[in-house]
């Protein structure tokens, strides 16, 4: 502990000295973030790229064939002739609308007048659909051939006297939203904020509550601006712009929370301005540097996985807590040591005793911690219980924006007989003659639940494509069995060379993320049960903490899999259906995300644990005087992190919904029944072993030691707390 507190009272004296040079710098590293908060979102990749797998590699062979069209979710234009017509009888003038689509660059295109196959009719022979293969969009913000497609499809359709219009999983993923820019950052950051300042209003009862959100502005632009240099020479998921307003705005907060309570609980003792800096930055900095490498590590372990989406969110992700490390460890203390006093008014609220309610609730916990532990851990037991369900793969089309034209469409095609299976098309590749070709194309057919199989006239380097469009959607890790019994069929034969499409990047996922995420998970483990012992100096304590956090995110994805996936409560609060799945890069990157964020309250109560133990000698009295201390200040973080996740799950896409509310939902979970009840129950169970760490591993670790102490450690009322709680 000597180390790290020597580490902390370095930093202190070196800012303290440079208040000036501090502040300059972030100032100007402010000024240089605000451009690039706004250049950012046109650099981001949006690529889903699975290098080494079937499906992708199968992929790329086809974009080289077809000049860049590529094989996952087409936009399926749907033409309907007037009553008394059929499709076969205006077959002129359907050919010449889809034909208005062929010359576009890139784009792949499948329609009746070119295969005469009868599946692509709907039941009473008045509809008919296309697939349209196109090339990925450049970034989040590229709308071009979109736009081109659109206008040339309407304007064919006006042309011919035909009615019509484009549906496809993406469409149907966009909702009602129209706009280029996509969701709005800002808008969403600002309701974030909103609520972060109400929190903060009723914790500091002062005009220093508004400190808290200036380090988060300075924080958030800061990463925005090394994103922006790192996307000069690495690819950046379109993702990673959300997680920094979002989750950046709810760490900064949460951690200038931590530092700016301890310096006023300092000021109340007694002490001068910079003695207050000092000491909350030497205690709260500690755990504030703790947290956030944590966080950092937890994140920076998906690159463990051959996934360049999820590394991208690993690399891009870490610097958001490092990055609020580095404002509050710095900017922080320079800010309460020149302008703190003046901003703390009114001081209505008082630092130098213990919250009542929580002190009170702590000591209850000390009289009856069985009763507590098992109470928590059947709770958390409940939560667990759905994730045996859960399924893999993306959200349903009935879980997109049901009120869409693209929904409407799709919603017209399912009644004239034709499944959801249009929205996932496979694509089968041959490089073979077209005598075996067509046997693979004849295979595929045989199989149960397709509706039609089109074999595509031949590309580049000898591919040819193969369209096997399935009775129903390929989204889930239960649905993509049709794609293993069409590639199993085909395999065999001559000339076979693999499946593409959405169907097949799921099972590309299966392999990729979840065959390795094991590795990730036991890495994230191991780094953060040494940087905790580091921390703690224990052995227990952080085995316990890694243990906990296990099971914690274990609840959020059992909560989410019954809220999401089986729909009980997403129709009534979003009004989306149930998503029939978890979208496949989902579950790792809530894992990393909530594994740093939610060791941040551990660590946050267990350093205030372990002073006041070093302090008094009794674990009970550890107990009380730690959670009466951190129970209101994490009770806060938690609640600034979640309405910064509210305020994220306002945007469109489902997914990203899924995403912030499995956060908030595991923040409020893990500050409430994880931290308040089972984390100090369980640590007045272990009584002196918590806080055991063998001189042994002290010497590896380069900490003080923590000999196990005799048994017979004072209890609660035989130690003097020195402090009369107050109200909270």
């Amino acid at each position: 502990m000597l180390i790290q507190e020597n580490l902390m009272d370095r930093l202190s004296s070196f800012v303290l000295a440079r208040r000036r040079w501090i502040f300059g710098f972030w100032l100007v590293v402010f000024i240089a973030g605000i451009p690039a908060a706004g250049a950012v979102s046109k650099r981001l990749s949006l690529d889903f790229s699975l290098p080494g797998q079937s499906g992708y590699e199968t992929e790329q062979k086809l974009i080289k064939a077809y000049g860049g069209a590529v094989a996952g979710e087409p936009y399926v234009p749907v033409v309907t002739v007037a009553s008394g017509q059929t499709v076969a009888g205006s077959a002129t003038d359907i050919k010449a609308v889809f034909d208005a689509l062929r010359p576009l660059a890139g784009v792949r295109v499948i329609d009746y007048s070119t295969t005469h196959d009868k599946g692509l009719i709907s039941a009473d022979g008045r509809t008919t659909f296309g697939l349209v293969y196109a090339p990925l969009p450049t970034s989040f913000t590229d709308t071009v051939l979109k736009k081109q497609i659109d206008t040339a499809f309407a304007t064919a359709l006006t042309a011919h006297h035909l009615t019509g219009s484009i549906t496809g999983y993406n469409q149907l993923a966009a909702g009602d939203s129209s706009s280029d820019s996509g969701p709005s950052i800002l808008t969403e950051t600002l309701l974030g904020a909103v609520g972060a300042l109400a929190v903060l209003a009723f914790v500091f009862a002062s005009l220093l509550a508004l400190v808290p959100l200036l380090i988060a502005a300075v924080s958030i632009l800061t990463t925005f601006l090394i994103v922006l240099l790192l996307t000069t020479f690495a690819d950046v998921s379109f993702v990673v712009q959300f997680l920094i307003a979002l989750v950046g705005l709810g760490v900064a907060i949460d951690y200038s929370l931590l530092v700016v309570s301890r310096w006023r609980e300092e000021i109340a003792h007694g002490h001068t301005n910079e003695e207050a800096v000092r000491i909350s930055v030497r205690h709260a900095g500690h755990a504030v540097l703790a947290s956030g490498v944590t966080v950092a590590i937890s994140l920076l372990a998906l690159v463990v996985v051959p996934v360049p989406l999820l590394q991208s969110m690993g690399y891009g992700g870490m610097l958001i807590p490092l990055c609020s490390v580095a404002v509050v460890l710095t900017l922080l203390p320079a800010l309460l040591a020149s302008v703190g006093r003046r901003v703390d008014v009114p001081h209505i609220r008082k630092e130098g005793v213990a919250s009542r309610g929580w002190t009170a609730w702590a000591k209850s916990i000390v009289r009856k911690p069985w009763l507590v532990a098992a109470g928590a851990l059947i709770l958390l037991g409940f939560a667990i219980a759905p994730l045996h369900n859960i399924q893999f793969g993306q959200s349903s089309s009935t879980s997109q924006g049901t009120t869409s034209a693209a929904y409407r469409t799709l919603a017209s095609l399912e009644a004239g007989g034709i499944g959801s299976g249009v929205l996932t098309p496979i694509v089968l590749v041959s490089n073979g003659t077209p005598a075996q070709t067509q046997a693979i194309a004849a295979a595929a057919a045989m199989v149960p639940g397709i509706r039609a199989v089109v074999p595509n006239a031949p590309g580049k380097l000898g591919y040819t494509a193969i369209d096997v469009i399935p009775n129903q959607e390929t989204v889930n890790s239960s649905s993509v069995a049709i794609v293993d019994k069409v590639s199993k069929a085909a395999k065999a034969l001559p000339g076979y060379v693999g499946a593409a499409g959405a169907g097949a990047t799921i099972v590309d996922y299966r392999h990729a993320v979840y065959d390795n995420f094991p590795y990730v998970i036991g890495l994230i483990a191991v780094i953060t049960f040494i940087l905790l012992v580091r921390t703690f100096r224990s052995i227990l304590l952080p085995l316990k903490a890694v243990l906990l956090n296990l099971i914690s995110l274990a609840a959020v994805l059992g909560v989410s899999t019954y809220f999401w996936q089986d729909g009980h409560g997403s129709n009534a609060v979003f009004g989306v259906a149930p998503t029939g799945a978890m979208t496949f890069w989902l579950p790792p990157l809530i894992f990393a995300f909530l594994f740093g964020l939610s060791m941040d309250y551990e660590v946050f109560i267990l350093t205030r644990m372990r002073e006041e133990y070093d302090r008094s000698g009794s674990t009970q009295a550890a107990v009380v005087r730690g959670l009466g201390r951190t129970g209101r200040l994490v009770t806060s973080a938690a609640l600034i992190l979640f309405f910064a996740f509210a305020a994220l799950a306002s945007a469109p896409g489902t997914d990203i919904k899924v995403f912030a509310t499995a956060l908030g939902v595991g923040i409020l979970l893990d500050a409430t029944i994880v931290r308040a009840l089972l984390v100090p129950s369980l640590v007045v169970l272990f009584g002196r072993w918590n806080w055991w760490l063998p001189e042994s591993v002290a010497k590896i670790l380069r900490v003080q030691p923590s000999p196990l102490h005799a048994t017979g450690e004072p209890l609660l009322d035989q130690v003097d707390l020195h402090e009369e709680s107050v109200n909270a």
